[in-house]
């Protein structure tokens, strides 16, 4: 029997190296920013299908992993303006205080990890980015889609904000 390879097969085989190669840094980023495996893995596949699924039409091809994880932050930072957003209204509508406590998955109890898990999103983004993630300058503020300056006044707020906190913690 002659086995014949067509052009589906062809980008299917592609597209299983691509995500074979960058899934596992992405779940890396994923889950910095989110701090859950399970959010981690669900954001790290809404990606890649978006990202994969107009891979025809990027820009640029070769910056597959740029597109990637700037849907991953986009997609993280969609998912908790909806989260906010749901907040606010559950608090209006039954009057509930607005706390609501964090799950730890995994036993995280690193204190820094905490700590970075209680600062904003983009200050968050900007740190993973730049120290877990190991980007340049540039790179980071590409992705968050920002100056280089505005990147590093984010870095220099959460790395303040996060001595604020360790230190309130080590008293």
């Amino acid at each position: 029997m002659r086995t014949t390879v067509t052009a589906d097969d062809t980008i299917t085989s592609g597209l299983q190296d691509l995500y074979v190669r960058h899934a596992p840094a992405a779940l890396r980023l994923a889950y910095f920013l989110s701090g859950d495996r399970e959010e981690a893995q669900d954001l790290v596949q809404d990606a890649f299908v978006r990202v994969a699924g107009r891979f025809r039409y990027l820009r640029q091809p070769d910056e597959f992993d740029s597109y990637l994880r700037r849907t991953i932050v986009n997609l993280h930072t969609s998912k908790l303006r909806r989260l906010k957003v749901e907040r606010s209204s559950l608090a209006r509508e039954a009057a509930l205080p607005r706390e609501v406590a964090t799950e730890r998955g995994d036993g995280v109890r690193d204190e820094m990890w905490h700590a970075i898990l209680g600062l904003p999103p983009r200050q968050r983004a900007a740190i993973v980015l730049r120290y877990y993630e190991d980007l340049s300058e540039q790179q980071a503020a590409e992705v968050l889609r920002c100056s280089v300056g505005a990147l590093n006044q984010l870095v220099v707020r959460a790395t303040a904000s996060l001595r604020t906190r360790i230190g309130e913690e080590a008293r």
